[in-house]
């Protein structure tokens, strides 16, 4: 099984950063997509921001160009640097891992336990 551990949310004010951080460890076979999702208060969980193994990424319109995804594979890890926050991104930050045993056309989907994220103004 994959472990997820994110760290980096906090308390910030309007138009600040944070960087959020996630670290895959245990069974992982092999990595073929690792992602950030949110979920505010009373709102379904959305995709953030994802990252290929090949390094190919996709936003949330929301969050263009102020958030940007990254990965360190020697270090099993995803970042999600966030710039210019706003109260609208408040929420719980989700890293969630797709791993596949001898390939990726079957995967599992595994998630971190969250942090969370607020903004005030």
């Amino acid at each position: 099984q994959v472990q997820l551990v994110e760290s980096g949310g906090g308390s910030v004010q309007t138009g600040g950063s944070l960087k959020l951080s996630c670290t895959a460890s245990g069974r992982i076979f092999r990595s073929c997509r690792m992602a950030w999702y949110r979920q505010a208060p009373g709102k379904e969980r959305e995709l953030v921001s994802d990252i290929n193994s090949d390094g190919t990424t996709t936003n949330l319109d929301s969050v263009k160009g102020r958030f940007t995804i990254s990965q360190d594979n020697a270090k099993n890890t995803i970042y999600l640097q966030m710039d210019n926050l706003k109260s609208g991104d408040t929420a719980v930050y989700y890293c969630a891992a797709d791993a596949g045993r001898a390939n990726c056309f079957s995967r599992n989907r595994y998630w971190g336990q969250g942090t969370q994220v607020t903004v005030s103004s």
